[in-house]
């Protein structure tokens, strides 16, 4: 049952606020929206990219009926404490993520990630945490945010390294969601973030060659501590 079907099906719709995640897809705001309520944009943790439960909390008013919650990049939100939020403001909490991928695609995935962990310099590294399952290797690029996030993509792509800008443009930025909110770690999450490939179909060599091209640029970049 997709969101907007969910949200409906629980009672929620004109009138209603629903806290969502800004850093991420249009789509859940879109669905909030077609279920008749109103999106409200919560911050993420800057580890999970997901949903901060402090966040949330510091977002919900008496027209608070929902709280989704986002699985992102193969980590899991804190859905405990998120959860613990849910029953202590009566609250409706759906948890939304990605599909999963067979047990031994997701063992290639972090044995590849491990070796990235292991080798690239000039660049923050994910941290891994319990269950990660890399559905992308999102790292941040240091320096002067987006410019030079930019600027490192380009040269990878032409150094044959395919990249990705994950979040181009948080949800409360674009015109038909813009509010008046101000998401630090959401804002600065999607200025520095790349995900660089980590498919368990990549070879030893195509492995060297991303490590290669990376730290070859390292020294453009501050360095990551």
């Amino acid at each position: 049952m997709g969101t907007a079907a969910m949200l409906r099906a629980a009672g929620v719709g004109v009138g209603d606020e629903v806290v969502v995640p800004a850093f991420g897809n249009v789509e859940i705001a879109e669905a909030v929206t077609l279920a008749g309520a109103l999106p409200v944009f919560a911050d993420i943790d800057p580890v999970t990219y997901c949903l901060d439960p402090s966040s949330v909390e510091a977002s919900i008013t008496s027209h608070t009926a929902a709280v989704v919650v986002v699985h992102r990049f193969g980590r899991r939100a804190d859905i405990g404490r998120l959860h613990a939020l849910g029953r202590r403001h009566e609250l409706l909490v759906l948890e939304r993520g990605e599909s999963e991928a067979p047990y031994d695609e997701i063992a290639q995935r972090r044995e590849r990630a491990a070796y990235l962990d292991s080798k690239l310099k000039g660049v923050r590294t994910p941290d891994g945490g319990d269950g990660h399952t890399y559905q992308q290797y999102v790292v941040r690029v240091s320096g002067n945010g987006r410019p030079d996030r930019d600027a490192f993509a380009r040269a990878l792509r032409a150094r044959g390294v395919e990249c990705r800008v994950p979040v181009k443009t948080p949800v409360h930025r674009l015109p038909e969601f813009r509010r008046c909110v101000t998401l630090p770690e959401t804002e600065q999450a999607a200025d520095e973030t790349l995900a660089l490939p980590v498919e368990a179909t990549l070879t030893k060599r195509e492995m060297q060659r991303i490590v290669s091209a990376c730290n070859a640029l390292g020294g453009l970049l501050q360095p990551a501590f």
